[in-house]
């Protein structure tokens, strides 16, 4: 009898596995079927519509076939790489007579990339195609991209609420004095505000003038961008008196923008939708009206097959997000991953002659950051370029690693410099006396059982961790010295932690020249040598086939038809994701690495994110810079 049991059990072992093998085969033939599509028919004559759903974002998170499958995913994002290619390379196709920017939808996007998308609006107006732009409802970012349109239109019922970067953060210390929970800091940086949360009921004098000082140049550049791109606007007055405005235009948020000049047209989308077929014709698709029109994702498809595939190449590796040790997915920036990613392509393909490192992260782990800047240092030997292109945020670990370029391109906007570093450990031996739990034990060594969060941090543990975070700073100056050719004393002046603005840290000499990842790619390939414009070659993890397949046949959660449109709810909206980004970087700190050089001044100013969790290790082991 145990023997024809044991033979099912077999049967049964063998019948489930193919029934595995002909599911995978499965989901493999979909996805061959799939991109092996001849590429999408092109309509002449028509707009490229840029329905902008989501987030811009340097590299899009990578979502898991379970999130796909519950609709619990991570909102819409669009790679920036991907706008600005589709929107250069319908500057110069005659099939293509307009742009529409339809924002109402749009969640917004690091500053810098809202400048590199800007300026490639700018290119395709050059060309004298029109463009326009369309919304429910503007605010900050979706006006930006909104104002590079040569004609402005809005929803009868919307308006433009312009507010300005800035809000409020979360400070912990009362609650955990009402906790009796120990908050043990230890840190170099006099601007190292991300442990103030933990230790201040309010920001310190330091951090408000820094952070102040911070904001205050990135609203000035959003302004100057936007009164270049609409001359006869003055965005600074209509917010000073936008009470006495509202209330000339009897309460009405549209019209108190068409009469500052903010827009040009107050419409229903009906309307905007009979002017486009005015201007390009009817088309056959109706997913966004009845325009002749095209989508970016079919333009794109449209225009792979005369994309170069031999030839020589700049290498763009890709460092967005958290750095964390060991693997990742796309959206962290994992420095195994990472590193292997550029060691494979620099030994595996030839054509790569020199590499950029886009970086758009706030840091991470001080290893997994030095085991990036290796990864680069080790191309370079091979005799690769190597130059590095900022993001919306490139700070603390993000900047660790940019030292290995030969040069750092930024926007304005970028925000930069955070060279400073902190420990931070919770110890809770006052709450557990409280509820009467004692702590107890015996040691071999002095640092037996360290650092006891039960017990209370011993004084040898106290003298260990501040000589790490002062040799980790000692560290990262000299790194920034070398590489920046700057006395470790000047380091250390411009260093303390302080988050500085792009166009502020060249003056610093901290960045070498404005520019986005095109005059990136440019300025490797000079170095190269290369004479004739280079392709390109994205250096990232592949995204899962599984979870891109269910993706596309699930499609977007309910929460992505459901983003708000009018523009209060759309302020709500953005002060929601500020709130949220805030207590992800908090979180992160809580539970991340011991030691850590975290920018928190940049939460909810750089790309659109899900909240991130870090990894952690021993005690002494976990640096982390962020």
């Amino acid at each position: 009898m145990a023997i024809v049991r044991g033979f099912w059990r077999v049967l049964v072992g063998v019948k489930d596995l193919l029934v595995l093998i002909l599911l995978l085969l499965f989901f493999v033939g979909i996805w061959s079927l799939l991109n092996g599509r001849a590429p999408a028919q092109m309509p002449n004559g028509a707009a490229l519509v840029l329905d902008m759903d989501g987030a811009i974002v340097d590299q899009a998170a990578e979502q898991s076939p379970f999130q796909a499958l519950t609709g619990s995913d991570i909102g819409a994002q669009r790679e920036v790489r991907d706008y600005i290619r589709a929107i250069d390379t319908a500057a110069g196709d005659n099939r293509i007579r307009a742009l529409v920017l339809d924002l109402d939808t749009f969640v917004g996007a690091g500053q810098a990339n809202l400048q590199s998308v800007g300026a490639a609006l700018q290119r395709f107006r050059r060309t004298g195609k029109p463009i326009n732009a369309y919304a429910t409802a503007y605010t900050d970012d979706g006006y930006y991209l909104a104002a590079q349109a040569g004609k402005v239109w809005l929803n009868p019922l919307g308006g433009v609420l312009l507010t300005g970067p800035g809000g409020s953060n979360l400070y912990f210390k009362a609650a955990l004095d009402k906790l009796d929970i120990d908050i043990n800091v230890f840190r170099v940086g006099t601007y190292k505000a991300a442990v103030e949360p933990f230790t201040r009921t309010a920001a310190s004098p330091e951090a408000r003038a820094a952070e102040q000082a911070l904001l205050d140049t990135l609203w000035q550049s959003w302004l100057g961008d936007v009164q270049a791109a609409r001359p006869g606007t003055d965005v600074a007055a209509f917010i000073a008196q936008l009470p006495q405005r509202l209330g000339a235009a009897g309460g009405d948020q549209a019209k108190a923008a068409l009469d500052a000049k903010l827009v040009d047209v107050i419409a229903t989308r009906g309307a905007f939708n009979d002017a486009m077929v005015k201007l390009v014709g009817e088309g056959e698709q109706r997913r966004f009206g009845t325009y002749k029109g095209v989508t970016m994702d079919r333009y794109l498809a449209s225009q792979a097959s005369l994309l170069p595939s031999t030839g020589d190449a700049v290498g763009i590796v890709y460092v967005t997000g958290n750095i964390v040790d060991g693997e990742a997915p796309r959206g962290t920036a994992g420095a195994t991953t990472i590193a292997r990613a550029v060691a494979r392509a620099v030994s595996d393909n030839d054509d790569i002659k020199a590499l950029v490192v886009r970086i758009d992260s706030g840091g991470g782990s001080v290893l997994a950051s030095e085991e990036i800047r290796q990864a680069l240092i080790d191309a370079k030997k091979d005799g690769l370029p190597v130059v590095a292109s900022f993001g919306p945020v490139a700070a603390s670990g993000g900047y660790w690693v940019a030292t290995a370029a030969d040069e750092i391109y930024a926007q304005p906007s970028t925000i930069t410099g955070s060279i400073g570093v902190f420990a931070i450990i919770p110890s809770f031996d006052r709450a557990l006396e409280r509820i009467g739990v004692a702590a107890d034990g015996v040691k071999t060594t002095p640092y037996s059982g360290e650092p006891n969060v039960l017990g209370g941090i011993g004084p040898e543990t106290r003298v260990v961790l501040q000589s790490g975070v002062e040799d980790v700073y000692r560290r990262f100056t000299t790194l920034v010295g070398a590489a920046r050719k700057l006395p470790v004393a000047q380091v250390d002046s411009i260093g303390q932690g302080r988050v500085w603005a792009g166009s502020t840290a060249q003056q610093l000499k901290l960045v070498d020249h404005m520019g986005g990842l095109d005059a990136a790619v440019a300025a490797a390939a000079r170095r190269a040598g290369l004479k004739n414009k280079p392709r390109t070659i994205d250096i990232e993890r592949p995204g899962s086939p599984l979870g891109q397949l269910i993706s596309a046949f699930v499609g977007p959660g309910e929460e992505q038809d459901q983003v708000a449109r009018d523009p209060f709810a759309k302020i709500v909206a953005g002060s929601r994701m500020r709130l949220l980004a805030a207590i992800g970087d908090v979180r992160v700190i809580a539970d991340g690495p011991t030691m850590q050089a975290a920018c928190l001044e940049c939460a909810g100013q750089g790309s659109p994110r899900p909240a991130a969790a870090a990894r952690t290790g021993s005690w002494l082991a976990r640096l982390a810079l962020r």
